[in-house]
């Protein structure tokens, strides 16, 4: 296989290429941004909004594949996710839904889990992970707006997956899209106070609903 996610502080080569999102240390080629790197044509291709796992981070994934030992996590990302069996409580089927907190990024590339719970039901969707933190908002006020206008349960990965029960699921979902595409603007959180037809004095007031932080946009089917 001649492409690989790359990122930041990677080495690309060991020689000097001229690579936009690259320089050069010393004699190698180290990558800034993270990105797909084709060594056979010495293509980086940036990738943005990329999600990079961190540990103690919530994500949101889907049971790909129950094992004897383990469990594999779609986690909608360039990483597969692990949950070691002996550390789960309860077995989950596949195709569950589960949040779980990120341990590690393991030298193979793969998330290790830990502390999955399962989320019955609901409506799952896709946001850019660039865009989670706007849709928390500072001390999850924006999602916890979202969750008590909408009086839905929602849950955030910071890998842009979202999950949601309860409630209007629809004008939850059209709020965080909306967020997506206009987080950069100003107004905004009285604009989504307006759309779910929140007064004024809980603008600031409507954070922690139900529900942890959480978010989602386009939404997928899986």
């Amino acid at each position: 296989m001649t492409r690989k996610i790359v990122v930041p502080g990677e080495v690309l080569a060991e020689r000097p290429l001229r690579l936009n999102g690259a320089i050069v240390e010393g004699s190698k080629t180290c990558a800034t941004v993270m990105g797909i790197f084709d060594d056979e044509k010495t293509l980086l291709i940036p990738l943005e909004g990329l999600w990079y796992p961190k540990s103690e981070e919530k994500v949101i994934g889907i049971v790909e594949e129950a094992k004897l030992n383990s469990y594999t996590i779609n986690l909608n990302a360039p990483y597969k996710g692990i949950l070691i069996a002996k550390f789960v409580r309860d077995p989950i089927d596949n195709n569950a839904i589960i949040e779980a907190t990120v341990r590690e990024l393991d030298k193979t590339g793969t998330v290790v889990l830990v502390r999955p719970r399962v989320l019955t039901g609901g409506k799952l969707i896709y946001v850019k992970p660039s865009k989670i933190p706007r849709i928390i908002g500072r001390g999850d006020t924006m999602i916890g707006q979202i969750s008590h206008g909408t009086n839905t349960t929602i849950e955030v990965g910071m890998n842009g997956l979202i999950w949601m029960s309860g409630g209007n699921t629809d004008l939850a979902t059209e709020a965080i899209m909306k967020i997506q595409e206009e987080g950069h603007t100003s107004g905004l959180t009285n604009r989504i106070s307006s759309m779910l037809n929140l007064p004024a004095s809980q603008h600031t007031e409507a954070h922690g609903a139900e529900g942890g932080n959480g978010a989602r946009s386009e939404e997928k089917g899986y």
